[in-house]
């Protein structure tokens, strides 16, 4: 790539940022086609792609598949040491919350699963997929896996619900400790098409392990963050009794 090339990529990049930082394009906005925009640039769809494609790995725009580009939303400040449930915390900012459930089956765990959730080989878990909303926008797929032992015939329940009251109220169990893996993935076919998303778009994905009170692995969560839709915002002084994690 020469030089000129990325210059000019990089002054669109900064026309965009700019446009973007005094509101004339506003937050959640589309942003004018990749045709018009190389018309207003005086450029190739080359050359704009990649001024388009550095703001998204920035976080400042994104991609919804066969709809374009759009400006993104204030991210949702996420602490996992907190106990607020999803619907709370997003709530808490001001924003608005909504969840969508996928599908429920009973599955075989994985051998990933047997390791993490400390399982024999073709143990048999709960799995529930589910889509979080923030004001409208798909931000989060996720996917539970509960053990059955813990919790018969939740599947048969409202599972848009949080499913630690669910814990709580019908089974009397309590959320304790947890565990975090945090790295960022690519999406891969049927998360990308859940979150409408292009194949390969960058995520960021957190694996936690939920005991219970007595401090027995309970479940499992995988979900799949829109890199641009989170910030992992930590804090270990946290009084120990706040100690809990951001519950399901």
């Amino acid at each position: 790539m020469t030089k000129k090339t990325t210059t000019q990529a990089a002054s669109i990049h900064h026309a965009l940022a700019a446009q973007i930082l005094n509101g004339t394009l506003a937050s959640g906005s589309k942003l004018p086609s990749e045709r018009i925009l190389s018309e207003m640039f005086s450029t190739t769809r080359v050359t704009l792609r990649e001024a388009l494609q550095r703001m998204e790995a920035e976080g400042s725009i994104y991609r919804e598949s066969r709809r374009g580009w759009f400006v993104t939303p204030p991210r949702l400040e996420y602490n996992p040491f907190t106990s607020s449930l999803f619907h709370q915390m997003v709530e808490s900012q001001g924003r608005k919350a909504a969840t969508q459930v996928i599908s429920t089956s009973t599955e075989s765990a994985t051998p990933e699963l047997c390791l993490k959730m400390a399982l024999q080989p073709s143990s048999m878990l709960h799995c529930i997929r589910r889509l979080r909303y923030v004001d409208g926008r798909v931000v989060m797929f996720v996917e539970h896996y509960l053990k059955p032992e813990f919790v018969p015939d939740i599947l048969k329940l409202d599972l848009t619900q949080s499913l630690t009251s669910i814990y709580r109220e019908q089974y009397d169990i309590q959320c304790g400790r947890a565990t975090f893996d945090i790295y960022p993935t690519a999406a891969h076919a049927s998360v990308a098409r859940h979150l409408n998303l292009p194949e390969g778009s960058p995520l960021l994905m957190i694996i936690r392990i939920n005991y219970d009170q007595h401090g027995r692995i309970l479940d499992c969560d995988r979900e799949f963050w829109r890199h641009d839709a989170v910030r992992i915002s930590l804090d270990n002084q946290i009084p120990k009794r706040h100690y809990d994690h951001l519950c399901s």
